[in-house]
């Protein structure tokens, strides 16, 4: 199925403790170009959005915005630095001692002694960042079926558009195929004209006025050209029917539409046949426009 590069996906999960939102942006580029913004704390797991998302997307430029909001307070570990406390302990009853007082244990020494610089350590509990990383990409896979629907739907209106210029570029080809003929005759009684009024006479040599008709047959003919396009709007249909990513070839075999038709353009001299290529050619540029959009 053809695929738009532009697209749009959001997914939002609670996983573990964390809130997890994940955006999917993407617009029209030539190769892949996959950023990634989260937060500082989860950049380790980068690599592995970025290579979920090129399984999902083969060309665009793509943007993926993660933020991650914790929920509860099991992340962080409140310790007691023993070493410190013990010293502080000594030291204060020291302090008593010089002071010719006793030791005596309050109900609100540890209360006290929780007071004094460093004895309390609140650090954050170690992560296993391998499940972290699952929880996020678990998210992103969601953000992608979205942002993938939203294309897929894209890429249908696109290759509908596509597919009913294709039918009118070959209505347009079969009116040239038609007409060029046409011309050769047209061009034969002109020259026969021209020559009876030049040399005011009826013997004209037939063999002479063959000759120049087959000339001129031969630089205006363009049965090659034709076939060669309808060739490619045949390949054209079938590459839109395909499920591959087929931007690139469509961008290539619509560039080769385009030259076949410059050359019919400028082999053929006939004012209808020159009307047709116009016609020929907007219609060829519209479909252009269209394939840059395509993955």
């Amino acid at each position: 199925m053809v695929k738009s590069m532009t697209g749009y996906g959001r997914a939002r999960k609670t996983l573990n403790g964390r809130d997890i939102t994940v955006e999917v942006r993407s617009v029209n580029n030539r190769y892949l170009d996959c950023s990634v913004k989260m937060p500082r704390a989860y950049i380790f797991a980068e690599d592995a959005v970025k290579s979920l998302v090129q399984k999902c997307v083969s060309r665009g430029k793509v943007d993926v915005f993660v933020t991650v909001d914790s929920l509860g307070a099991e992340e962080t570990v409140v310790a007691v630095n023993e070493p410190l406390a013990k010293s502080y302990i000594a030291a204060l009853k020291k302090l008593y001692d010089l002071g010719g007082g006793s030791w005596v244990k309050s109900s609100c020494y540890a209360t006290d002694l929780a007071r004094l610089p460093d004895v309390l350590t609140i650090t954050k509990a170690e992560e296993d960042l391998d499940s972290l990383s699952a929880d996020l990409c678990a998210v992103l896979e969601e953000a992608l079926s979205a942002h993938t629907a939203m294309r897929e739907t894209e890429g249908r209106k696109l290759a509908e558009d596509i597919l009913g210029r294709l039918d009118t570029i070959e209505a347009i080809t079969g009116r040239v195929e038609e007409r060029s003929p046409q011309t050769v005759a047209e061009y034969r009684e002109k020259l026969l004209a021209r020559m009876q009024e030049v040399l005011q006479s009826t013997t004209i040599d037939e063999g002479r006025i063959l000759t120049e008709a087959a000339i001129f047959a031969d630089k205006v003919a363009v049965d090659e050209e034709t076939v060669r396009l309808r060739s490619h709007l045949s390949q054209l249909r079938e590459m839109l029917a395909g499920g591959e990513p087929v931007g690139r070839k469509l961008d290539f075999l619509i560039q080769e539409v385009n030259r076949e038709s410059n050359t019919i353009g400028s082999k053929c001299s006939d004012v209808q046949i020159a009307r047709d290529v116009v016609e020929l050619k907007a219609e060829i540029e519209k479909i252009r426009e269209q394939v840059q959009n395509i993955e």
